[in-house]
């Protein structure tokens, strides 16, 4: 295989245990180890049912079953993937990226014909780009539209190792019964996400199905192997961008004279001038003082509203050239409303970071008129703890806490993984249940708030259990806000 790769050896080295299949489906399914298919089968047919607590199914698929039945509502009795809508189609700016994936996986695809396998490349929709492999095995495939122009996403098509791929990280493997979908019950699918090393969020994904038989132990390995030949393209082409961010940081910060930052289009902060420091209370200790170059080292601003201000420039910048923007945000001493305008720094017209100037007022006036985020309105939160699902009530959780991309959730019940990553996404699924952020890394579940308590240069922390000492630190960013709220 290209890019030092090992042989792709998908078929088991004994023959896979056959057993019944599911809810009267002619044929034998695949028997997922150590759990067997039946016991899967009856657990989907359970979980189907309504019921909520299943044994013997593996946490993340159980968690997957809970995303396709409570929150995207996906038929279960679908047999055939539905086609991509046009708005679905992402933008091609990772070209480079989809050349090296669907070069890697015509090789694969060559390597598991004996198999009776098939391989396929997603873009981080779920939208189908390419299949190789078993002539026999795609011919089949294509009977339930596993083919180019197709959506696996796991709101379209459920459970599978394309779409469930896209929502974790990590190599999936989904068995039999496994998907949601009753006809797909036969397949075994392995498949991982390759994710922007900026923003974390997925650009595509690679699968291998069979069908009526078992894939081997050693194909998750191959997957990461794969995964990580990718996301080689996306760290240089990342900086790449980086240069360029840094070299317009260079050149503005020296022309004007206010505080000045310079983010990746993850709205990250790559640099910042010794005046913008200052104004954000950056340490000078802060590597974004000398240059945030690897994508690890950057710095989350803690700037209430920001984010949303970024993504409107963002959008904003597509059209016209030379595009700035401004917004009063809550910035400085006394979080006072301060104007921040923003101007894109591009390369062959894609915006590959943006120039914040703190003080200064250009171009266009946001009006704060964005499309509010689709809140998950969940009966349930769902967690991982020792290889178990967890079903927690939004009562339950007194704070939620970011390490980065993963969320731990303190509740009675002691310190528990949410199945969801990334903070942002967490806080629109407790946003409705009275959680307000109070830090870039907390949460707050603010009727579980018991005491608050003033550090010695005057921070604010708060106590939801003072049994067991938990201070909740909030930023001074935040604090007018929460005091406002608990009305103190």
């Amino acid at each position: 295989m290209a890019g030092g790769l090992p042989p792709l050896a998908i078929a088991p080295s004994r023959r896979p245990h056959i057993v019944g299949a599911a809810n009267g489906s002619s044929g034998p399914a695949v028997s997922p180890e150590p759990v067997s298919s039946t016991e899967v089968a009856r657990a989907w047919e359970s979980f189907a049912a309504g019921e909520d607590v299943v044994a013997g199914v593996r946490p993340e698929i159980l968690a997957s079953w809970y995303r396709c039945r409570d929150r995207y509502e996906v038929d279960r009795s679908l047999d055939v993937a539905p086609g991509a809508r046009c708005e679905d189609i992402q933008r091609l700016d990772n070209g480079v990226i989809f050349t090296t994936l669907g070069g890697l996986g015509a090789l694969a695809g060559r390597e598991v014909e004996q198999d009776g396998a098939v391989v396929t490349v997603t873009d981080g929709d779920g939208r189908v780009l390419g299949s190789w492999g078993d002539p026999a095995a795609q011919r089949r495939a294509e009977l339930h539209n596993l083919a180019p122009w197709s959506s696996w996403s796991e709101d379209s098509t459920g459970t599978n190792g394309m779409g469930t791929s896209l929502e974790v990280s990590g190599p999936v493997t989904v068995t039999g019964p496994e998907h949601w979908c009753e006809a797909f019950h036969r397949w075994a699918c392995a498949g991982i996400s390759i994710r922007d090393v900026v923003t974390s969020t997925p650009v595509a994904s690679i699968n291998i199905s069979r069908w009526n038989a078992s894939l081997s132990p050693l194909t998750p390995s191959w997957l990461i192997e794969a995964a990580r030949c990718v996301e080689k393209e996306i760290y240089r082409r990342a900086m790449y961008e980086t240069d360029k961010v840094w070299a317009e940081f260079n050149k503005k910060s020296g022309e004007v004279g206010v505080p000045v930052m310079a983010m990746d289009r993850g709205g990250n902060a790559v640099a910042a001038n010794e005046a913008a420091a200052s104004l954000l209370g950056l340490a000078s200790e802060s590597p974004v003082l000398t240059g945030a170059l690897e994508p690890a080292q950057r710095w989350t601003p803690d700037i209430p509203g920001l984010a949303d201000v970024v993504r409107w420039a963002k959008e904003r910048a597509r059209e016209p050239a030379q595009w700035s923007g401004y917004a009063m945000l809550p910035v400085g001493p006394g979080d006072e409303e301060t104007p921040v305008t923003l101007q894109p720094v591009t390369d062959s017209d894609r915006t590959v970071g943006m120039l914040c100037f703190f003080g200064m007022q250009e171009g266009e006036a946001y009006d704060g008129a964005t499309e509010p985020a689709a809140a998950a309105m969940p009966q349930r939160i769902v967690g991982i703890r020792n290889d178990r699902l967890v079903l927690l009530a939004p009562t339950e959780i007194r704070y939620a806490e970011a390490d980065r991309n993963i969320v731990w959730l303190v509740t009675e019940r002691g310190r528990i993984q949410a199945s969801t990553r990334g903070l942002d996404n967490v806080e629109r699924s407790l946003a409705p249940y009275g959680f307000r952020r109070v830090h870039r890394r907390f949460l707050i579940n603010l009727r579980r708030v018991a005491e608050l308590e003033r550090g010695i240069k005057g921070e604010l922390f708060l106590i939801t259990d003072s049994r067991s000492h938990e201070f909740v630190p909030v930023s001074r960013r935040h604090a007018p806000e929460l005091r406002r709220m608990l009305g103190v």
